[in-house]
């Protein structure tokens, strides 16, 4: 459900006077409160800089108090203040020329509002209730947004939990009939969708993190040929649906970015898809990179349709979509290419575009930073459906959603776990203390007892700390992760998920229960 806090308090609808000599500020103080508007005076800019971070309506301040210390203040102000912000400020000024003060002002202070002295109490008021209602605007364009966010939140996790059911049936028809001509087509036409609607989903919630400043990079050593291999799988289909010839041309040596290896796939499979949808039939793509010092740069470059000089500044913006060579609108969500070039700058990269204009084609022009240690590391090899002891792994799957549950569970025990499916809290924790599994892979958004509280209250009994818990649920922000690590949880893991992830986490957690019991 999206929160209904008001769009600003009380603080926020105040104006800041800063009229430090003489008795100007108090006097102005008092002609407001006259007129209904609540003010604060701030004698100093200590007190000015500390009540802007508390909120402003507006600031009122006059020409005489902007020496280099207080348009300092301001001006960075105003150079912080978010996306959505534009601090109104009132600054009355000496009659006759415009001062270099006042000049200075204009420059740098951004939505500045000048009224000559001496002024008529009346304009003055009039002019601050005027600011006031745009500033105003301006908190309804944030409230606008912060439940935007909210709204694309909901909708991932939503549109998550049908898709996890969908993914587990399909690799349930890979176990059951492997050698299945029929049936191998259907589930390669079902897996494809799949991936798709999950990708729409996750740039959808990327773009939710980004501008709420939620995002975080989790940075590692991945090698530049995994990131293409995996790159080249997910742009395979849409490239062989066209016919079009995708050249790789990447070095012969290994080459190591300390990245997050899921957000560098973003940058460079948003690019090429993109390359392949707007390249006619049986056209060509060809993706080179080169290292230069620390510098990795990889180029993709295409035979599609081009790209008029004025509209590259504007490919790169949030739901921009661009026309075809038609004339029609292209599909898609129109945040790929936007989403390529804050990853990269994330990073520490660039990425940019070039074209020579329609019909010849475009280049993307990819920069980002490379490691020289290698850092090779062992990887972690699957778990065994069998304990330390031989017996078989008990697992217990607790989902409100039945099919979500039973699909996993059916999947489990092909693979030779033994799997138990519940789907509520209180039957979730009736049954972990009777039958104490290894693992529980449980839904945290249930009704009435929650994943968070039945995690708690499995965690509170003995000898449930040797339990892996893998929360499995279609929310993924940082607020969500943090949540789940406090209420007991092992790993927080996002729908769709694929089973070997699951089994890759098992074999982890009963590789070093291996090692302590040989101490």
């Amino acid at each position: 459900m999206l929160s209904t806090a008001p769009m600003a308090d009380a603080m926020e609808t105040r104006i800041l006077i800063h009229a430090p000599l003489g008795q100007d500020g108090p006097l102005a103080a008092k002609v407001l409160a006259m007129a209904h508007i609540d003010s604060h005076v701030c004698a100093t800019l200590a007190d000015l800089a500390a009540q802007l971070e508390l909120g402003a309506g507006a600031v009122l301040t006059v020409e005489e108090a902007l020496g280099p210390g207080g348009f300092k203040l301001l001006q960075d102000w105003v150079a912080r203040q978010p996306d959505w912000s534009d601090l109104p400020i009132v600054l009355l000024t000496h009659r006759g020329a415009d001062s270099q003060t006042v000049r200075h002002a204009v420059a740098g202070l951004g939505n500045l509002n000048l009224i000559e002295r001496p002024v008529r109490t009346l304009t003055l008021i009039t002019a601050l209730h005027s600011t006031l209602r745009a500033r105003n605007k301006q908190y309804q364009v944030r409230e606008a947004a912060r439940r935007k966010d909210e709204f694309l939140a909901s909708l991932g996790h939503e549109l998550r939990n049908p898709l996890a059911p969908i993914r587990t049936s399909v690799s349930l028809l890979t176990h059951l009939y492997p050698d299945a001509a029929p049936v191998a087509r259907i589930r390669d036409m079902v897996e494809r969708q799949v991936r798709l609607l999950t990708r729409l989903v996750d740039d959808l919630l990327d773009v939710a993190r980004i501008t709420s400043g939620k995002i975080k990079l989790q940075r590692q050593l991945v090698t530049l040929a995994s990131v293409m291999n995996h790159v080249s799988e997910l742009c395979a289909q849409a490239a062989s649906a066209k016919r079009i010839h995708v050249a790789w041309q990447l070095p012969a040596s290994e080459i190591m970015l300390n990245a997050d290896y899921a957000r560098v796939v973003q940058i460079f499979a948003n690019i090429l898809s993109n390359a392949i949808k707007f390249t006619p039939q049986g056209g060509n793509v060809v993706v080179r990179a080169v290292v230069d010092r620390n510098n990795l740069t990889v180029s993709l470059r295409d035979s599609g349709i081009g790209l008029e000089t004025e509209a590259i500044p504007r490919i790169f913006r949030m739901f921009e979509q661009s026309n075809t060579v038609v004339g029609q609108f292209s599909s898609g969500l129109g945040i790929g290419l936007s989403l390529s070039r804050q990853f990269a700058e994330m990073h520490g990269g660039t990425v940019d575009a070039y074209s020579e204009g329609a019909g010849k084609g475009s280049e993307f022009i990819i920069n980002l930073p490379v490691v020289n240690d290698s850092g090779a590391r062992e990887p972690v090899p699957l778990a065994s459906p069998a304990a330390a002891d031989g017996r078989k792994m008990k697992v217990l799957v607790v989902d409100d959603n039945t099919d979500a549950a039973d699909s996993l569970a059916a999947l489990l025990e092909i693979d030779g776990f033994d799997v138990r499916a519940v789907y509520d809290g209180a039957a979730a924790v009736a049954l972990s203390a009777e039958s104490q599994p290894d693992m529980i892979i449980m839904d945290l958004g249930m009704p009435g007892m929650d994943g968070y509280e039945t995690a708690r209250a499995i965690r509170q009994r003995p000898g449930a700390e040797r339990i892996l818990m893998l929360a499995l649920t279609g929310w993924g922000q940082s607020d969500a992760r943090r949540r789940t690590v406090e209420a007991g949880f092992d790993h927080h893991l996002v729908k769709p998920v694929e089973l070997e992830q699951i089994i890759r986490l098992a074999g982890a957690r009963q590789n070093r229960e291996q090692v302590q019991a040989a101490r």
